[in-house]
């Protein structure tokens, strides 16, 4: 009976941590193609704010104009949108004008959250219950497997985070020319311009790549995960991205296990809750960020940052 225990326990543990390792992969992905160009987009968490918003805002909306069969397609759109935007505004900031990229970052930070936080009095005013959806169903690939059937029940985006969006962002980075300036460009843009990169428009496109997984990261807690927004619905996730990447060393397939990591620590501090331990919660909620900073504490020694990061290019 323990072990019958033990074992739906671990189950419900790894089925979680998909989920809750989602998000993160999106994010952290997105920002893995950003700092491969050379750019650090500290705008991620408010990237990921907007995108959360964008998404039921546009799903929710979709769904009263009765598009109830795509609605929440439509809203997945429109957080890709909204995240292009702010990359956009990222890119204009510091490749374009080649301004200071911390302030950059924080600055759309700021503005994104904000414009969310306006947006959604405008949209939904103030009453007291939060307007809701229905989001995004879960489903089995592998039909019900007798004891694992939980782990494969899954949404759609957890799906496709890790069976396509892991081994095509690995690929598209070591085994495409694009791949290949955009690396170039991170590395020593002064030489993938000379040998006729076009630096500019390739981190722009790292930017738009970036910010569209971003904000899907966030549409993904909004859409699928709660089917609601709320103010603090991101939580420190783009923050957490950041340092993922480092503990990565920038390839995606080790973001994917740093996602994993900070997913199944969370996962079980949720679990931990329960079983009555004579602790404050917020010890609980504080293990998965201490996590973090212990797995970036260790990998961070050693992390081979591109040539370029944080440097503005400006052609001679």
């Amino acid at each position: 009976m323990d072990f019958t225990l033990f074992l739906t326990f671990l189950v419900g543990l790894i089925a979680a941590t998909l989920r809750m390792a989602t998000p993160l992969i999106y994010a952290t992905i997105g920002e893995v193609y950003t700092e491969r160009a050379g750019i650090l987009n500290l705008g991620i968490e408010g990237i990921m704010f907007l995108g959360a918003f964008a998404g039921f805002a546009v799903a929710y909306k979709a769904n009263e104009a009765g598009f109830s069969g795509t609605y929440l397609w439509l809203g997945l759109l429109g957080a890709v949108v909204s995240g292009i935007v702010m990359s956009l505004l990222m890119g204009f900031f510091s490749v374009t004008l080649g301004v200071n990229q911390h302030v950059a970052g924080l600055g759309i930070t700021l503005l994104s959250m904000g414009l969310s936080l306006f947006g959604f009095r405008l949209v939904f005013g103030e009453s007291s219950v939060l307007p809701s959806i229905d989001s995004f169903g879960q489903f089995s690939l592998f039909g019900d497997l007798p004891g694992l059937g939980p782990i494969f029940n899954q949404y759609l985006l957890t799906y496709i985070a890790f069976i396509i969006l892991v081994p095509l962002a690995s690929w598209g980075l070591n085994h495409t020319s694009f791949g290949l300036q955009l690396r170039a460009v991170g590395e020593n843009p002064e030489a993938a311009d000379a040998a006729g990169v076009n630096v500019f428009r390739t981190r722009y496109l790292a930017l738009i790549i970036g910010g569209a997984l971003m904000a899907v990261g966030g549409a993904f807690l909004s859409l699928a995960q709660l089917g609601a927004f709320s103010p603090g619905i991101i939580a420190g996730r783009g923050w957490v991205s950041i340092a993922l990447v480092i503990f990565a060393n920038w390839k995606p397939v080790r973001a994917m296990w740093g996602a994993l990591l900070f997913g199944g620590v969370a996962a079980l501090q949720l679990r931990l809750q329960t079983t009555g331990l004579a602790l404050p919660y917020e010890v609980f909620l504080a293990l998965p960020y201490l996590a973090t900073i212990i797995a970036l504490a260790i990998a961070g020694r050693n992390a081979a940052y591109p040539g370029a990061y944080l440097k503005p290019y400006r052609r001679e």
